[in-house]
């Protein structure tokens, strides 16, 4: 028999009972649907904490205090702080591959100016440090090197800080107080959003290290030291000639631990994909326990149809048909039943995933290949759950199947 044949024999049979159809092909709608929209929102989450990661910099290098072991016993970074001005000079003087480094200097404090109050964070860094995050004005400018040598007051608010203080207008060449310490707004940075452990990175106020450090924090160690390449492939590069110079300007024995860890952008980004695609598998996971159900659906009604059916299976056989013919027919009949549902399933899943998106302010991401899964998963269900019904009906012996009532 034709495969065109085979098809509209299918679905002749499968239409002639509406209602039995639509509630057989429920589990395979339900469950490729989920499937979709479970994909959806962990792609999607993929997608936005990639985003996350990217805005952090361009290519991004991380030095912060402490090892990650010490003596074979893990101790975890910023254990202990040898962190000083003086090992980011000695990496931006002598590296090779660090286009850009800046240290940074930390405090959190009370800034008065504009409509009010806000208590916001001030990192203390060099003209680098622009460069390093890849973080475009909105207006004004950024500090140069002479203001930072010079320990001008001057400071660039990030756009929620500008916003607190000011609302909608724009700050450039207002007067703020940090503490008791008056300042200079000479700029305002880009809108960045948040980092993927949900902290705010606008809510900071940028200004020359000097300055933070003689007159505001008062700390001499830094808080970490920033770098970054020119092309993403000198990064490992560029990480291990870091280690090298920081070991150099810490004095380290070859025998001794690093007091010290180094990062990079990837590292970052592998560790939030890994939590998130395991999230996603177990959500697809779950969902699909639905295409199961869906197929175990499908079985009983294609059992059913060929207990009815007997009689017509004993008139096939009667004329010629084989064993297989009938095998194929009621086979058939179970794949379309399933793509039907499966089509109808990424339809919902789609539709699903948008609704939730646009309530949830979720990202949702539904890519082809997911589609094309989704649609073969749901035929091998056709398949897998059909074959026994279909064999059974195979091997119905023709006398007995013409016999029966």
């Amino acid at each position: 028999m034709k495969g065109s044949t085979l098809i509209k024999v299918a679905s002749q049979s499968i239409l002639k009972n509406k209602m039995r159809t639509l509630l057989t092909m429920l589990g395979i709608v339900i469950g490729v649907g989920a499937v979709i929209v479970m994909v959806a929102i962990g792609q999607g989450a993929q997608s936005q904490i990639q985003n996350q990661i990217d805005n952090l910099g361009t290519n991004l290098i991380v030095i912060t205090p402490g090892s990650s072991s010490s003596g074979g016993v893990s101790r975890g970074a910023q254990t202990y702080n040898r962190l000083t001005i003086k090992d980011a000079d000695k990496i931006k003087r002598e590296s090779l591959y660090a286009n850009a480094v800046s240290p940074v200097v930390w405090t959190r404090t009370q800034v008065i100016g504009g409509n009010g109050n806000w208590r916001t964070s001030i990192n203390g860094v060099s003209p680098d440090y622009i460069v390093i995050r890849n973080w475009p004005l909105k207006s004004g400018r950024f500090f140069d090197a002479s203001e930072m040598r010079a320990m001008r007051r001057v400071v660039v608010l990030g756009h929620t800080v500008a916003e607190e203080l000011f609302a909608d207008s724009d700050p450039t060449g207002a007067r703020i107080q940090i503490r008791n310490v008056p300042v200079e707004v000479i700029g305002v940075l880009e809108p960045k959003g948040q980092t993927p452990d949900g902290n705010d990175q606008d809510d900071v106020i940028l200004a020359p290290y000097t300055s933070v450090q003689t007159r505001l924090s008062g700390w001499s160690r830094i808080f970490q030291i920033m770098a970054s390449t020119p092309r993403p492939g000198d990064v490992p590069r560029a990480q291990e000639e870091i280690a090298a110079i920081m070991r150099e300007s810490h004095n380290l024995a070859e025998w001794e631990e690093n007091d010290f860890t180094v990062r990079n952008q990837n590292d970052l980004a592998d560790a939030a994909q890994s939590t998130t695609e395991v999230m996603t598998l177990l959500l697809a996971a779950i969902a699909s326990i639905s295409l199961l159900v869906g197929g175990i659906g499908i079985m009983n009604i294609m059992l059913v149809s060929v207990t009815e059916r007997t009689r017509e299976i004993g008139i096939r056989m009667a004329i010629g048909a084989r064993g297989r013919d009938v095998l194929t027919q009621f086979l058939v009949e179970s794949i379309v039943m399933s793509v039907i549902g499966g089509m109808i399933g990424v339809a919902l899943g789609f539709g699903s995933a948008s609704i939730i998106g646009r309530a949830t302010g979720w990202s949702t991401a539904i890519s082809p290949e997911t589609v094309a899964i989704a649609l073969v998963f749901s035929a091998s269900v056709g398949i897998f759950f059909g074959f026994y019904p279909a064999r059974k009906a195979a091997r119905l012996n023709p006398i007995d199947a013409l016999r029966y009532e």
